[in-house]
């Protein structure tokens, strides 16, 4: 059963997936608008983020089951 702090963090996760997406086409496309260093921070962020928050949302739904 989903709760609000598991959907909370499964929508975070979501976010940092489209912001991660979001960077490499940015980076692709030859001239980020923020800049290759802003973008590839924002990257390299969004990544690990959007997993940590993945798996606590599935650990959260699984501990309300």
């Amino acid at each position: 059963m989903m709760t609000p702090k598991s959907g909370l963090f499964l929508s975070i996760s979501c976010i940092a997936g489209i912001a991660a997406v979001g960077s490499i086409f940015e980076l692709s496309s030859g001239e980020p608008q923020l800049g290759s260093l802003i973008t590839g921070i924002i990257l390299v962020a969004s990544i690990p983020l959007g997993g940590l928050f993945f798996y606590a949302a599935v650990r959260d739904a699984k501990a309300n089951q």
